[in-house]
């Protein structure tokens, strides 16, 4: 039987989204910056995209391990540890895409176009990578 949404569950899952996204976010902006001022003049776009990616993914495993112990997602259904991942992706996503766009003055389109397929890809993944950790991890912590 389907548990509904109580408003402590639900504030649980945004706050904890919301943290997630923001951990994150920030240190892929720190590291967005480094690589875009300092690297990709070195080794080019894809070269840096892609060294950059094994950084995130630390990251994004570090914070989801401490997203599920901070927030005790583990005891949480595996349906809020789903929407957790799934509203922390979908703000990273937006953000994400409206900094870019603002900040290189692109249209989404030619933002798409202009993406490496072999490091996109790789970004992607990680995005996955990034939605799924809450709810694996809270389903470890609580095995």
């Amino acid at each position: 039987m389907r548990q509904a949404w109580t408003g402590g569950s639900l504030a649980k899952v945004i706050g904890a989204a919301s943290a997630y996204f923001g951990v994150v976010f920030a240190v892929g902006f720190l590291l967005g910056t480094v690589r875009t001022l300092w690297l990709v003049p070195v080794v080019g776009e894809r070269n840096a995209e892609l060294m950059e990616t094994p950084i995130m993914l630390a990251v994004i495993y570090f914070s989801a391990r401490w997203l599920v112990r901070r927030f005790h997602l583990s005891r949480d259904s595996l349906t809020d540890r789903i929407a957790v991942g799934a509203v922390a992706l979908s703000l990273l996503v937006l953000v994400e895409v409206t900094v870019v766009l603002a900040l290189r003055g692109l249209t989404l389109r030619a933002y798409l176009s202009s993406r490496d397929p072999l490091s996109g890809l790789v970004y992607v993944a990680s995005l996955l990578v990034f939605a799924a950790l809450p709810p694996i991890l809270g389903a470890v912590e609580g095995a």
